[in-house]
């Protein structure tokens, strides 16, 4: 069992099984996630009974490191393997002005949610090899945990943005952003966290009626059924008619402004056209626009366009009163796309994702 997975309630439950006072749990936490005991063994205010149980019925840290690179930005990626074998990545990203605005110290983890994806985003290199499974709450917890210890550096900002569709792993997915959340787990608040989705419409109609203030960004990417439909197969599922119905139903249950996340493909969707369409699904929904350029993916055809289309794209959205913001490449020269480190790793070793070779490595080898 992941002990990271549990929340306050469910440790005391487990721990009465075994005989063990409430308060018990407490303590046990504060070791997890105050002191960042890195074994069961270290909690020297525990009984040597009780640190034994723990060692033999909880799994504690379930990621270990394969490999970790570093961008002359200062964006770092990893890549985690998991108790299966199968392999996730987490980005950690440095402040952006032109990402952030006013806030200067932002320090931001990029978190999977899912090994692979079945969504066959086509600017994504994260589907390329197919959805393999869910991961735990305990799996999303651990990311932020392993990037803190590894990276030494304190995260204050969340987006669910890494591997996978965070809705799709509904459930887990909350529990994390809980046990992120609590005062007794991470204790982030919950406006600094971001779940991104690529569109699955209900899912955004139950994320608004759970009460925590978590923002939200959708993975837009195309403004119109005929260019959305082209980039996000989800679409046909999801069409933009009923993801705005969603999102506007979300803008009437939440205070915090949603975002449209949208990647400036070359000849595909940066045309005046869309930016137009792109202003009105904004206006309607007092959304913000993060105006991305496409981050090559090994695999894939498609271009960013060159640099005076994509201001013109943004000078539209401007123009027209929408705050749009036109992000700076983080991590372009490290394969920062969603996806990527996973496939070379594999491919270098030549044996799939979930191959036992990859543990040659060691941790945090290059």
């Amino acid at each position: 069992m992941e002990i990271l997975g549990l929340e306050k309630d469910e440790l005391t439950a487990e721990l009465a099984a075994l005989g063990q006072p409430a308060f018990r749990a407490g303590q046990i936490l504060d070791w997890i996630y105050a002191k960042r005991a890195p074994r069961f063994d270290a909690m020297s205010n525990l009984p040597a009974a009780l640190r034994g149980s723990l060692e033999s019925r909880f799994v504690l840290r379930p990621l270990s490191l394969v490999r970790s690179t570093g961008s002359k930005d200062t964006t770092q990626k990893f890549l985690f393997a998991l108790p299966d074998g199968q392999m996730i990545e987490t980005v950690l990203i440095p402040a952006s002005p032109a990402l952030y605005g006013e806030v200067s110290d932002r320090l931001t983890a990029c978190v999977s949610s899912q090994v692979g994806c079945a969504y066959g985003c086509r600017f994504c290199a994260s589907g390329l090899d197919g959805w393999k499974r869910h991961l735990s709450a305990a799996e999303i917890v651990s990311q932020i945990l392993s990037v803190e210890e590894i990276s030494g550096q304190k995260i204050n900002n969340i987006v669910f943005m890494g591997m996978g569709e965070p809705f799709a792993n509904y459930d887990n997915l909350l529990k994390a952003i809980r046990i992120l959340n609590a005062p007794w787990g991470v204790g982030l608040g919950a406006r600094h966290m971001t779940v991104s989705t690529s569109g699955l419409a209900p899912r955004i109609r139950d994320f608004a009626d759970q009460p925590l203030q978590i923002r939200l960004a959708i993975s837009l990417h195309g403004a119109t059924n005929e260019v959305r439909s082209t980039i996000m197969p989800v679409n046909k599922r999801f069409p933009v008619e009923e993801l705005i119905e969603a999102c506007t139903y979300f803008s009437t249950r939440k205070k915090q402004y949603l975002t449209f996340e949208y990647i400036l493909i070359r000849d595909i969707n940066d045309s005046p056209e869309q930016a137009s369409a792109l202003a009105r699904l904004a206006n309607g929904l007092r959304a913000k626009i993060n105006l991305i350029p496409y981050n090559t993916v090994e695999g894939l055809t498609w271009e960013r366009p060159d640099r005076p289309t994509q201001e013109a794209f943004l000078k539209i959205l401007l123009d027209r009163g929408i705050a749009a913001t036109l992000r700076r490449e983080k991590g372009h020269d490290i394969a920062a796309a969603c996806g990527q480190l996973r496939l070379q790793t594999s491919r270098d070793q030549g044996t799939d994702t979930a191959g036992k070779k990859l543990f040659a490595l060691g941790p945090g080898a290059e």
